[in-house]
C-alpha cells in the first residue's frame, strides 16, 4: 500500500508497471516496445510513407528515421522514395522482416496472457478502457 495520496500511488504504480513490462518485452521478443510497435505496424501494411508510419506510432520522425535506419541494417526493412513524389520515403518489410516479427507476435500474446492472469473478462475490458480514458487524458496535458 502507497503511504501517499491514491493519485499519487496511481502514477507509481504505472511508472514501476511500465518498467517491469518494458524489460519483460525486451527480454521476450529481442526489441524493445516502440521498435516492435514499428514492426508491427509495417507488418500490417504492404508499405507506408515514413511521415505516416510516425504519425501512426506517435513519437518524433528523428526516433521514427534511427529506428528505420538500424532496421535497414539489419535486413528487416527497405527504404525507398514515392516515384510520384520524391519527397515521400516509404517503408515496408523485407521478406526476413516478415518472418521475423511473425515469430515474436505469439510471444507477445504469451507476455499479454502472464501480465492479465487472474482478470477475468469483464476486468480486462474495464481496464482498457480506462487506460484508453488516461491515454486521452494524457495527450492533453
Amino acid at each position: 500500500m502507497c503511504s501517499v495520496t491514491p493519485e499519487a500511488c496511481i502514477l507509481e504504480k504505472i511508472q514501476l508497471l511500465n518498467n517491469r513490462v518494458g524489460a519483460a518485452f525486451s527480454g521476450c521478443v529481442g526489441t524493445s516496445a516502440s521498435r516492435f510497435r514499428l514492426l508491427q505496424e509495417l507488418f500490417a501494411t504492404q508499405e507506408i510513407g515514413q511521415s505516416a508510419l510516425q504519425k501512426t506510432l506517435g513519437i518524433d520522425s528523428a526516433a521514427v528515421t534511427r529506428h528505420l535506419k538500424q532496421l535497414e541494417v539489419q535486413g528487416l526493412v527497405t527504404r525507398r522514395n514515392d516515384p510520384s513524389d520524391n519527397r515521400i520515403t516509404l517503408v515496408q518489410l523485407t521478406q526476413a522482416g516478415h518472418d521475423h516479427i511473425a515469430g515474436f507476435v505469439e510471444e507477445k500474446s504469451r507476455l499479454i496472457e502472464g501480465l492479465l492472469d487472474g482478470f477475468d473478462d469483464q476486468e480486462r475490458l474495464k481496464l482498457a478502457d480506462m487506460l484508453d480514458r488516461m491515454h486521452r487524458n494524457a495527450e492533453n496535458l
